[in-house]
């Protein structure tokens, strides 16, 4: 078969397919209607996120047998009609869920501690001991939503603090050792902590806004590794400014896009976005939960492995 690679990735990848006897040609930077115009000599593709694959781009691509997406999401790829073509779809959760676990319980340990706050303050000479204490994580309930390879990681880093970890998720019966599957209604009135944990569909767009936040009975922690659209950014700032949410961690944004970082630049900066960069209470890093020396390895392995298991 011959491999399209449109995203750089780590180098096992183009390694170990060579050694399967597969073709494999790179491309990164040739235009979308560029590689349309000859995807159909291919029999795969592998992607990370450099551009949307939608209708007109799958019926170009007469001859595709699959499409390898190094990462955990799909929601740059039109699944519906991809599978509709017989096209086997590829992802591989599996390699970064380790690293999201791992950052989400980081940032979370760090709001409780205020250690981004403290650590700018001793930087400018000021010691101030008692406006950083802290909070324990031990005897708080954290609850997750989505739990699937993110949310059990997550639940497992935390097996190790004395915490009630719920869950909801549209599916049923996924809890287990460590998490307690609930209804919705009851991971609202029983957490101290929400993590989310769940991919971009029409269900969690803006999923997080007033009426959702409101639901819960006390002051919540809010860490969002997952994507960014499911927050409503201004209505997380009116919550933060209430004390409805006490703190969050984000690693993602609702504003993110190509042109993200042209936000800096610009005279159109949401009044949100302003707020939440300059406040204390929010801690933010760049669509990186995910994004470890290991889990890049894992994540091409996982590719490769699932190649192989489907087509050797």
């Amino acid at each position: 078969m011959k491999i399209l690679h449109i995203d750089s990735n780590h180098p096992l990848l183009l390694n170990q397919l060579n050694a399967l006897g597969y073709t494999n040609h790179e491309d990164y930077t040739a235009s979308k209607a560029a590689i349309e115009t000859k995807i159909s000599t291919y029999d795969g593709i592998i992607i990370r996120s450099r551009f949307s694959i939608d209708k007109s781009f799958l019926d170009a691509a007469t001859n595709l047998k699959f499409i390898g997406r190094v990462g955990a999401g799909l929601e740059n790829i039109d699944c519906d009609y991809a599978l509709q073509k017989g096209i086997y779809l590829i992802s591989a959760p599996e390699g970064n869920r380790n690293a999201v676990g791992e950052h989400a319980l980081g940032m979370l340990l760090s709001l409780f501690n205020k250690l981004n706050k403290a650590d700018k303050e001793v930087r400018q000479g000021q010691w101030l001991r008692e406006e950083n204490r802290g909070l324990e994580l031990d005897g708080k309930t954290v609850g997750l939503i989505g739990y699937g390879n993110m949310g059990k990681a997550f639940a497992k880093k935390l097996r190790g603090f004395d915490v009630e970890v719920l869950c909801y998720d549209i599916k049923t019966g996924v809890g287990d050792a460590n998490a307690k599957q609930v209804s919705l209604k009851e991971l609202q009135a029983k957490s101290d902590v929400l993590s989310l944990h769940t991919p971009q569909t029409a269900l969690t767009v803006d999923m997080i806004n007033s009426d959702f936040i409101n639901a819960f009975k006390h002051p919540f922690w809010l860490i969002n590794t997952a994507r960014g659209k499911s927050v409503v950014t201004e209505d997380l700032v009116k919550a933060l400014k209430s004390g409805k949410i006490l703190g969050a961690g984000l690693d993602v944004l609702e504003y993110e896009k190509s042109s993200f970082e042209n936000l800096f630049s610009s005279h159109e900066m949401p009044a949100a976005f302003q707020y939440i960069i300059h406040s204390d209470q929010v801690l933010l890093s760049p669509h990186v939960a995910g994004w470890t020396i290991e889990s890049n390895i894992k994540l091409s392995q996982t590719i490769v492995d699932k190649i192989k298991a489907k087509f050797c």
